[in-house]
């Protein structure tokens, strides 16, 4: 899920974490580490000469204090936003998908929605890619321990333990990509634009044809 009307930018670019975007629009020192150590209690926007706008999520769902209680291995608040932030983040499940879009902060917003090849994106970053247990950007109920383990290598994970505690469809809660996924759009298989549970197809991947 992205920003409404960001396919352009992510077909071009990639999808990028909120570190790598901030890189690429020139945010560094005490600004960066306000932006990647601290809780965003709101978007922020970036935009710059050359550069398409972008859109900081914010961290809504998460306080502080909630973190406090439930982060492991000395981890500090700060410590588990920049961990966030330096991900490219995945919902394994459609379903998943529309749960998020029903919350309260998006069932009113529209939302770029895409849909990706999963043996493609697999076959391209595998090597790098690590799977959660939990949502790992939510504390507003209290919320599972997390710490250094939370994110597992795809070759490292323990799935039949996942599963057998949370059952198939809970076993992975999120997939991410550290840093960015440069190639996005070759591993894309559809393109919606969602408002207000109603889906509007933007682009869709023709069968044997060229991705871009």
């Amino acid at each position: 899920m992205a920003e409404d009307g960001a396919w352009p930018s992510i077909r071009t670019h990639g999808l990028l974490s909120t570190s790598a975007l901030l890189r690429a629009h020139g945010v560094a020192g005490e600004a960066a580490a306000g932006l990647e150590a601290r809780r965003r209690p709101a978007g922020v926007r970036l935009s710059g000469p050359g550069l398409p706008e972008a859109v900081l999520r914010d961290q809504g769902p998460m306080s502080d204090a909630a973190l406090r209680r439930c982060l492991d291995d000395g981890l500090a608040p700060e410590d588990w936003y920049r961990r966030l932030n330096g991900r490219v983040f995945f919902w394994p499940s459609r379903a998943r998908l529309l749960r998020l879009l029903g919350a309260r902060a998006y069932r009113h917003r529209p939302q770029t929605v895409l849909t990706f090849d999963t043996a493609s994106l697999v076959a391209a970053h595998g090597d790098t890619m690590e799977l959660s247990p939990i949502n790992s950007g939510a504390t507003i109920f209290g919320g599972p321990r997390r710490g250094l383990g939370t994110f597992l290598p795809l070759a490292a994970c323990p799935f039949a333990a996942w599963r057998a505690k949370r059952g198939l469809a809970g076993a992975v809660v999120e997939v991410t990509v550290p840093d960015r996924v440069p190639d996005a759009a070759r591993h894309t298989l559809t393109v919606e634009r969602m408002d207000g549970g109603v889906a509007a197809e933007i682009w869709r991947r023709e069968p044997g044809g060229p991705v871009t």
